[in-house]
């Protein structure tokens, strides 16, 4: 799990761990990208017996994602203080793995926001200027990558999560296939369209993060039952067969390149980074094709609409009687309402719309329509997919990090997830990765596969890193 050259320090011992955490998080200027840290985790390094793919190795776990002796906040005050009496799949499989967990990193609340300004704990801010947002909802496991504190981080991705904040703060971020890994233990969002992701400093620390969590659980009806591929195997066969300028070792790969998501009002800085990254796969051998997805238009209104739905239902059972905390009250219809006001005011929003979507006299006119509108953006990613191409190549979001408090219009907002949303209408892996910078920035470029197909995302991903080297951070 070694880092090419060009990438900046990055913690592989938990003692780093902490040494970088001490760095980049404490004091009023520091990234409050964790909630919660455990110390103790300093001496749980490796145990007795064979080697494990990830003895030793620290690792962050969002806080939506559920942790024994760890709290779950969510993000939010209604969270506030709540351990979980069990944990999710993801992270058991991870500490099977032999990975430490460190701490748990901060979000927007309950995962709603594309910032991590929503959190009720305060913002996290990007590692690479810290006047910046580093994306969201997964921003602070984004930022504990970033700032070299761990190797490893896992996120959840809704409409793009994982893979914008990855782009912000330039890490590799990736999403998996729908169902690939378990969401047993995640706090639901939305569930048709809730993902449990990978954060890596590189393409082979996702990859080897991937590798731990995958898999079939009988505790999640979602979970795939198809085998899992070896994916550290699939990009160690990348690095070996891109080393040379004599050899192609993309050739044969057919990538689309999408024409609806190099709109003619996208930043032609930001583009020119991504035709760069499109030259570098083409000196690899691949073909590249200029490919339509006629429907992606439809994918914010849609999701905007499902996802809020979904959201409604997952969190009315935060009551003040079920879960989460009681507001004191001298009846239960105040005690609800008291209760529900501690929500902030980005799930506030996105209850009340999908409230009104789901209600008497809307569900055909909004709801039924939206998932036709899904239904149709699956579709057009199966046909591209059907007809030969391989792989898309797209940005992964449309600008770089904004500054704190920037975005205070939800339309921006909403809109910053433009290029991400499909693949989770869809269901199908996409990864972000690096491939250069404007004026400092960041930018990411996404690649996009068929289901089940991450073992040749991550290949190709990782050839990409490999010929793009230094320029992708330049």
């Amino acid at each position: 799990m070694n880092p090419p050259s060009h990438q900046p320090a990055v913690a592989r011992t938990v003692a780093d761990a902490w040494a970088r955490f001490d760095v980049v998080h404490a004091g009023p200027g520091g990234l409050n990208a964790f909630l919660a840290q455990d110390r103790s985790a300093r001496a749980l390094g490796t145990g007795e017996g064979p080697p494990r793919p990830l003895d030793g190795v620290p690792v962050a776990i969002k806080d939506n994602l559920a942790t024994l002796g760890l709290p779950t906040t969510c993000g939010s005050r209604l969270l506030e203080g709540y351990v979980s009496p069990y944990e999710a799949t993801a992270v058991r499989r991870l500490r099977e793995a032999g990975a430490v967990i460190v701490g748990k990193t901060n979000l927007d609340e309950f995962g709603m926001g594309s910032t991590t300004e929503f959190s009720a704990f305060g913002p996290t801010r990007n590692p690479l200027d810290r006047e910046r947002v580093p994306g969201g909802s997964s921003g602070g496991s984004a930022a504990a990558v970033a700032a070299g504190v761990v190797p490893v981080a896992l996120g959840s991705e809704t409409g793009g999560s994982v893979r914008q904040p990855a782009a912000w703060c330039g890490v590799v971020g990736l999403k998996p296939t729908y169902g690939r890994v378990s969401r047993y233990g995640l706090v639901a969002y939305a569930s048709s369209l809730d993902h449990v992701g990978v954060f890596g400093a590189t393409v082979a620390d996702a990859a080897r993060g991937l590798q731990a969590i995958a898999g079939e659980d009988p505790a999640d009806a979602t979970s795939l039952t198809t085998p899992v591929a070896d994916y550290p195997a699939a990009v160690a066969s990348a690095w070996a067969t891109s080393g040379g300028s004599d050899q192609a070792p993309l050739a044969g790969v057919v990538v689309g390149r999408p024409r609806e998501y190099f709109p003619e009002g996208l930043d032609p800085r930001l583009a020119d980074c991504c035709e760069r990254a499109l030259a570098r796969l083409r000196d690899l051998g691949a073909t590249v094709r200029d490919v339509t997805l006629p429907h992606t238009a439809l994918a914010i209104p849609a999701y905007y609409i499902i996802a809020p739905a979904e959201a409604s239902s997952n969190l009315a059972r935060y009551d003040g009687v079920r879960y989460g905390r009681r507001a004191p009250a001298e009846a239960l219809r105040p005690m609800y309402e008291r209760t529900r006001a501690q929500f902030g005011p980005e799930v506030t929003r996105r209850i009340l719309l999908g409230t009104y979507v789901l209600s008497a006299g809307y569900y055909d006119a909004y709801y039924r329509q939206a998932q036709r509108a899904r239904a149709a953006i699956a579709s057009d990613f199966a046909r591209l997919f059907a007809q030969g191409v391989q792989l898309l190549f797209t940005p992964t979001a449309p600008t770089t990090a904004p500054r704190l408090g920037a975005l205070t219009d939800p339309y921006s907002m909403y809109l910053g997830d433009c290029f991400t949303v499909p693949a989770n209408l869809a269901g199908i892996p996409a990864v972000s990765l690096p491939v250069g910078r404007v004026e400092g920035l960041p930018v990411g470029g996404q690649l996009m596969a068929a289901h089940g197909e991450e073992a040749r995302l991550l290949r190709i991903a990782a050839c990409l890193e490999r010929a793009l080297g230094a320029e992708a951070h330049q």
